[in-house]
């Protein structure tokens, strides 16, 4: 099946059905152009490694390498945890989870090379990092964070069924070929030219993925320039059908 910027999202790969339901009642996103252009509220830096021992108080979000030692279990209901003890050779940090524990227990092992995102917080004398974000780590492998990583806003239901700000970051990676032959220029090059914005097709890759800082306020400049375009556009439109119906 061919994808358009009206196809149902239901048809994504990575959506089905009841994944679709969520995103239209919570997101409003109803097609893959709603997607496209659900743009993220804020970019973290995703270029930097830290080391368990270089961790201290006030750092932003941080990425570190390493593996799980083991995992434990702690309190029962509603106030059930699960920690893991996390490893990279220079020092350990506490993993936390208060939601999905046996989804994460059942899906990350001990031994295993993990990339782990989040931000650290000292409790009780011990660092630890709550719900991070973890996956396996390929070194030789692109990823989705290079190098800045886009954030998007999601709700406690979505959360709660696994769709995170990450999980709408991978939708985005699954469009993001598509997007030259889903997306027409809506600007003629003259005036694009004039005020040196690029284009759309361009604005709308690194809106979601950004390969430079430079690009991100390109495509947000591009973009933000399309919205007021078109608004004034709309409300000229509607001040000549006025004037016509008064003569």
């Amino acid at each position: 099946m061919g994808l358009n910027l009206s196809t149902n999202i239901m048809y994504l790969q990575g959506v089905g059905p009841k994944r679709a339901e969520l995103l239209k009642k919570e997101l409003n996103i109803n097609t893959i152009g709603d997607l496209l252009y659900l743009f993220p509220y804020k970019y973290v830096d995703r270029s930097k490694f830290y080391r368990i021992e270089d961790i201290v108080n006030d750092l932003p979000y941080i990425q570190i390498v390493g593996q799980i030692v083991r995992f434990q279990e702690i309190g029962t209901g509603r106030k059930k945890r699960l920690t893991a003890i996390f490893s990279d050779g220079t020092g350990t940090i506490e993993l936390v989870w208060f939601k999905g524990v046996k989804w994460v227990a059942k899906s990350l092992k001990p031994s295993v090379n993990y990339l782990v995102f989040g931000k650290a917080t000292l409790f009780n004398g011990r660092y630890n990092i709550a719900h991070p974000e973890v996956e396996e780590y390929n070194p030789n492998q692109q990823n989705l964070d290079a190098p800045l990583q886009a954030t998007y806003s999601t709700t406690e239901k979505l959360k709660s069924s696994y769709i995170s700000s990450r999980t709408i970051l991978k939708l985005q990676q699954s469009i993001y070929e598509l997007i030259p032959s889903m997306v027409s220029e809506t600007l003629p090059f003259y005036l694009t030219d004039r005020v040196k914005l690029i284009s759309l097709v361009e604005a709308l890759k690194n809106i979601h993925f950004p390969t430079s800082t430079t690009m991100l306020k390109k495509a947000q400049a591009r973009l933000k320039f399309d919205e007021l375009f078109f608004l004034q556009l709309n409300l000229l439109y509607q001040k000549n059908s006025r004037y016509q119906k008064v003569k």
